[in-house]
Formats: structure tokens, C-alpha cells, sequence
């Protein structure tokens, strides 16, 4: 009896903490959830803002705002790229690592480049923009030549496989369409009572057994038509029978 309720109460804490564990799951994958949505939310928020600033704002306030944009967009294609990528080739994960130290320095300028849009000294600001901008152009032309890389080696394996499957392909016709065009060897009777069919026509109840018809030259006898009757018209006159004295 006492084994029994040690049992049952240890099943009881086991299903407790399974139920916690679950419990915890959920809440965390909820609360990661909602956390990426709000960031995405933010994310787009601020390129929109950044975006509007870059074609309504003249001067060092659009041009950072035009850098910011820049560097955010190609960081973000490239990292999509990348992710999307690794899935299917695993040769990328070292590409994704470069990524990730390249996207510490691209941090670092897009943290920078917003202090910048807040400080109110401009001729400081404009002493450091050809700095930012030179800056913003290498990480730029990294990520994007790590994109571009990315891409061009994924098509060429897509162009590779398409290309074996063309010729696996081409091969499957030629089999498919390589029929014997020789004639089949006619079979030879056995006996007298050796079935000949009508040719081209069933072989029925009645003519089974019985020799095919002759036919000039060879040739398949042509079908029996009815007789053509004579087209008579009214000014004809009718023949008159023949009488005898």
C-alpha cells in the first residue's frame, strides 16, 4: 500500500513539473513572439522615418538620414539572404560568422550616424560626414559583395542541376520514342484447320475457319456496295415492254 501511494505521488510531481515546464514553453515563446513583433514594428517605423527624413530634410540632416537608410537596407538583405541560404548549403555558415563581425561595425555606425542627427553643433557634424560616408560605403559594399556571392552560388548550382536534369531528361525521350519498326513475324499454321481471318474485318462465328476471299493482284477486296440506281428524270420516257403477234 505504501509502494502504491509513493508511486501515485511521485506521477503526481512528474506531471507538475511537466505541466510548469510546458507552462514556462509557452510563455517564453509567446513572450519571443510578441518581442519580435514589436521590434519589426519599430524596425519598420523607423525606416519609414528615415526614409521620409532623407527626401524631405535638405542638407547634413538628409544625408545622414540617407546613410542610415543605406546601411540598414543592405544589412538586412544580406542577413536574409544569408539565413535563407545556409539552409540549403552549409558551405555559408562561414559567410554568416564574416556577417556577424561585419555587423558589429555596422552597429557601431548606425548608433554613431544617429548621434549624429542629434547633435545640434552642424559644423561638427559636417567635419564627420565624409568620415561616415566613406565608413557607411566599405561596410555597404561588404555585405553587399557577401550577398551577391551568396546568390551567384546558389543560381550556379540551380543552372547545374537544371542542366543534369535536362540531359536525364533527354535521354528518358530518346528510350521512350526507340520502337521496332520491323514487322512481326507472321505466325505459321498448324494444320489444316488453322483459323485464316477476313482481312480487315473481325473474325466472326461465321467466317471463323473459312478461307479469305481471292483478290485481284493481292489487294484487300473492297467492300460489296449496293447497286446505284439511276437517276431518271420526268421528260425521259419510260421504255415500252416488247409485244408479241
Amino acid at each position: 500500500m505504501d509502494v502504491a501511494i509513493t508511486i501515485m505521488a511521485l506521477l503526481f510531481v512528474a506531471f507538475v513539473a511537466l505541466g510548469v515546464y510546458a507552462g514556462v514553453k509557452v510563455v517564453g515563446a509567446a513572450k519571443r513572439g510578441v518581442d519580435r513583433t514589436i521590434s519589426q514594428a519599430r524596425r519598420t517605423v523607423e525606416d519609414t522615418t528615415l526614409r521620409a527624413k532623407s527626401f524631405g530634410q535638405p542638407g547634413t540632416a538628409g544625408e545622414l538620414a540617407q546613410l542610415r537608410l543605406r546601411l540598414r537596407t543592405s544589412m538586412r538583405a544580406t542577413q536574409d539572404a544569408l539565413e535563407a541560404g545556409v539552409a540549403e548549403d552549409a558551405s555559408l555558415s562561414e559567410s554568416i560568422d564574416l556577417f556577424r563581425r561585419l555587423s558589429v561595425h555596422g552597429r557601431e555606425l548606425d548608433d554613431e550616424l544617429r548621434q549624429l542627427e542629434r547633435d545640434p553643433d552642424r559644423s561638427r557634424v559636417g567635419q564627420r560626414l565624409a568620415e561616415v560616408r566613406e565608413r557607411t560605403d566599405r561596410i555597404t559594399h561588404s555585405a553587399d559583395s557577401l550577398r551577391w556571392a551568396a546568390r551567384d552560388r546558389a543560381r550556379k548550382f540551380s543552372e547545374d542541376d537544371l542542366s543534369a536534369l535536362s540531359a536525364q531528361i533527354d535521354v528518358e525521350s530518346g528510350a521512350l520514342r526507340h520502337w521496332s519498326t520491323e514487322p512481326a513475324e507472321p505466325a505459321a499454321a498448324s494444320g489444316p484447320a488453322a483459323s485464316t481471318a477476313w482481312p480487315g474485318t473481325w473474325e466472326t462465328e461465321e467466317n471463323r475457319g473459312r478461307p479469305a476471299p481471292p483478290s485481284a493482284a493481292g489487294e484487300r477486296p473492297e467492300a460489296i456496295e449496293p447497286p446505284v440506281r439511276r437517276t431518271t428524270y420526268p421528260w425521259q420516257k419510260q421504255a415500252r415492254p416488247e409485244t408479241t403477234n
